[in-house]
């Protein structure tokens, strides 16, 4: 489990970097708070926080089920998957909002896997003490 727990903190440190990086774009376009619009490439990053967060909130109870039922070994490497994914889904949206599909793709696939297997086995393993 301490790879499961590393690999959250790592997506969390992602998390923050990501809010530095709406910090800097702030500073840089000149968007001063606490609007949220205003130059494009602000708006970017913002989203690219924001839509990390909604991903969090499913991904690391999705990662904890998974390996608590299933393999930690394998929610790591899930969990690696996602934190690669928000780094293409982070260039691909600050390039062209229209290239987010694979980065979006490649996160949001292991959150799926994540807690559908936590989900299965959780209910394995409730079936198999009786129910």
């Amino acid at each position: 489990m301490a790879l499961v727990h590393a690999v959250i903190a790592l997506a969390l440190i992602e998390f923050f970097v990501f809010g530095a990086l709406v910090g800097r774009a702030r500073a840089l376009y000149k968007v001063e708070a606490p609007a949220v619009s205003g130059h494009p490439l602000f708006e970017r990053y913002y989203r690219v926080h924001y839509n990390t967060m909604e991903q969090l909130l499913c991904f690391v109870p999705g990662m904890l089920l998974f390996a608590t039922y299933l393999s930690a070994s394998w929610a790591a490497a899930l969990g690696l998957l996602f934190i690669v994914g928000r780094i293409v889904y982070l260039r691909g949206y600050v390039a062209d909002p229209k290239k987010r599909g694979a980065g979006f793709g490649l996160s949001a696939l292991p959150v799926m896997i994540l807690l559908l297997g936590g989900l299965g086995g959780a209910l394995a393993s409730w079936l198999r003490q009786g129910g």
